[in-house]
């Protein structure tokens, strides 16, 4: 197969490029092309597990959706899951290689160079076109050198980059004109092409910018995006992106902003749903007083984000609120914080040692090298209905309360139930995207039900994309300025 690449990479962080790299990949779907995402180095904790048992960026999983294709490990071949303010787990082609701080990883990545080219020449292997995502920005001069996520890929493998700029932000011009500014020769010859994304108004107020622009760089324009106002409907990459409060339903589900929250896509089914409200509470904020359900969400650094939970008062707040009558359930890293101890003996996050849960159910967790990674067929143990979803995390979790468990895999029991059936808490993550699940669970909290189907929002969401994206943008110029790639080695002609 005789594939071709592009790659969208942008003047900053949250710029766009996740949703433009999903929307060109479902309008080349619908042109008829066998199409593939790819980001050569992601920075996320919101992680997806493939069905070979790796993890890679919840971004790709979901561009893979919207190619009508199923995630590999090779869309996404190295993944960094960040456990402090300085240090990340690296995760190679699906699998962790190790745990390096920001100093070190900037030194090492040079040498992953060739499993990303690997990776690349593999995936091209199967498609006719590869659309491919950059992080960050090609203007951060100073981490050029060892560069795989953007300037570095694109030199090695010669793929065409279209540079997006978001004009939501303010400053676009000087976005574009700065990048081409401080890009070296060869890197800026990379560049096709520019696109302007997240407009709001009359798109003709800025056709003189837009013109701009062109003359001051020689590049040629792939047209302006209007606002996608259903952008909101598509789960989220980055915790930066999580909205205070979803929907207006009577049932109101808050949930935590933890420093490290990892997986928070798990909630998104839940924001869907017409009878629900969903409330992000950042740092800073109590939570909501009139809350029904308090969801702790996953984390990449448990034993941190318990300290910061606590920091907030927001323990206080989940004290008062299962006074009240509330209930809680934790999701995976939420459900090892809601138990009496968490042991940490080989310091796998953070320095070894032990701290005390919130102690609402009866159970501990001890810390273990070992990661699970699989996706799994359950059945929840109070409802007896089944659910796919999978499991991301390192640590096992024993006590009085695993006697109640919140779900049974087989022959094995997964999560548990308070006495009370107040606190609950599972190692499972997705599964509120199974609609049967979704609605058997908030039944079972006496919300109200819908009828939503979660998959049937995410495919009509991303056909609406691609038609907007198709409306505004010259998506086929955009296509002709992708390269044939040379599967054998990664590079293109």
């Amino acid at each position: 197969m005789t594939a071709r690449a592009i790659m969208i990479q942008g003047t900053g962080s949250n710029v766009g490029k996740s949703m433009l790299v999903a929307g060109l990949c479902r309008a080349a779907l619908r042109r008829g092309l066998s199409v593939a995402p790819f980001k050569p180095q992601n920075m996320s904790n919101n992680a997806a597990v493939t069905e070979d048992g790796g993890e890679i960026g919840r971004a790709q999983a979901l561009q893979a959706i919207a190619c009508g294709r199923a995630p590999s490990v090779h869309m996404n071949p190295v993944l960094l899951k960040p456990e402090s303010d300085t240090g990340s787990q690296v995760v190679v082609q699906g699998k962790v290689v190790s745990r390096l701080d920001a100093r070190d990883f900037g030194r090492a990545r040079g040498a992953l160079l060739a499993p990303v080219l690997e990776s690349f020449a593999l995936l091209a292997e199967t498609a006719d076109l590869i659309i491919v995502e950059g992080a960050g920005s090609p203007a951060e001069t100073n981490l050029r050198r060892g560069d795989i996520a953007n300037m570095g890929f694109a030199c090695a493998a010669g793929v065409p980059v279209v540079l997006a700029g978001d004009i939501d932000r303010g400053g676009v011009i000087a976005q574009i004109v700065g990048t081409h500014a401080v890009l070296d020769p060869e890197d800026a010859a990379m560049v096709a092409g520019f696109l302007i994304n997240k407009f709001r108004g009359d798109v003709s107020l800025f056709d003189n910018g837009y013109t701009d622009i062109a003359a001051r760089t020689g590049w040629r324009g792939f047209g302006v995006l209007p606002w996608f106002a259903q952008a909101h409907l598509l789960p989220a990459e980055d915790a930066v992106d999580l909205a205070r409060a979803k929907g207006n339903g009577a049932y109101h589900i808050a949930c935590p902003m933890l420093s490290r929250i990892a997986n928070f896509d798990d909630l998104d089914p839940l924001a869907a749903e017409p009878g629900v409200r969903l409330t992000m509470v950042p740092p800073g904020s109590p939570l909501p007083g009139d809350a029904d359900m308090v969801i702790l969400p996953g984390s990449k650094s448990t034993r941190g984000d318990l300290e910061f939970l606590r920091v907030q008062g927001w323990d206080i707040d989940l004290f008062a609120h299962i006074r009240r009558g509330g209930r809680v359930l934790g999701l995976c890293g939420g459900y090892q914080m809601l138990g009496q101890r968490i042991d940490d003996p080989d310091g796998l996050e953070g320095a070894p040692g032990s701290v005390a849960g919130l102690g609402l159910l009866e159970v501990d967790t001890v810390m273990a090298a070992d990661k699970t990674l699989t996706r799994v067929s359950a059945q929840h143990a109070p409802t007896g209905v089944g659910f796919s979803g999978y499991e991301i995390h390192i640590g096992r979790t024993t006590g009085p309360d695993c006697a109640r468990p919140f779900a049974r895999i087989g022959n094995d029991l997964d999560g548990a139930y308070s006495s009370d059936g107040q606190v609950s808490g599972t190692y499972l993550h997705g599964l509120f995207s199974d609609d049967a699940f979704r609605a058997a669970w908030l039944a079972e909290q006496g919300a109200t039900v819908g009828a939503t189907c979660y998959g049937d929002t995410i495919e009509k969401t991303l056909n609406a994309l691609a038609d907007h994206m198709e409306r505004h943008l010259d998506v086929s110029a955009i296509f002709d300025a992708a390269a044939i790639v040379r599967p054998s080695d990664g590079g293109l002609s």
